[in-house]
């Protein structure tokens, strides 16, 4: 099946581009979301006038993502978590996680978005890539620390 795309999609085509799909795409995620139309020489010429209003509400959106995208990368997250013996942690860090710490900073960002690989399960430093938008990526830094309790954090200040 021929549609135009009416946005960027990943690993499929740019604004625009004609491509071909399977029937069953176009139908139930394509077509439902707007995310294209069907290519018809009608629909050719709609998709023309309708172009330079797509672009510019694209670029608004790529525009917010770099802004979020330079913010994030100035952020960097600390996440306290409990630790056994050898510094092993009970349970992991998850995408999850960093969204919700992300969250209480005010930043709202979809968990799907945070590319984790696997679960962090080490105390350290990390690199973690937040897909924003196609083509824009943050690197955030998320940094794992050992859990501590009121009462450690006055006994060692105390010292």
């Amino acid at each position: 099946m021929r549609v135009i795309l009416r946005t960027d999609i990943e690993k499929l085509g740019k604004l625009g581009e004609v491509v071909d799909v399977k029937p069953g795409y176009a139908r139930n995620y394509l077509l439902p979301k707007k995310l294209a139309m069907l290519a018809t020489p009608s629909n050719l010429k709609i998709f023309e006038h309708e172009k330079k209003k797509l672009e510019e509400k694209l670029n608004a959106e790529r525009f917010k993502a770099k802004e979020l995208a330079e913010k994030l990368e100035k952020e960097k997250i600390e996440i306290q978590v409990r630790v056994g013996e050898g510094d092993k942690l009970y349970g992991s860090v998850t995408s999850s996680n960093i969204v919700d710490e992300l969250a209480k900073r005010g930043f709202e960002i979809d968990r799907k978005k945070v590319e984790l690989d696997k679960p962090i399960r080490s105390l350290g430093e990390y690199q973690i890539p937040v897909k924003l938008y196609p083509g824009v990526v943050a690197t955030l830094n998320v940094s794992v620390v050992r859990y501590q309790e009121e009462g450690d954090e006055q006994a060692s200040q105390g010292e």
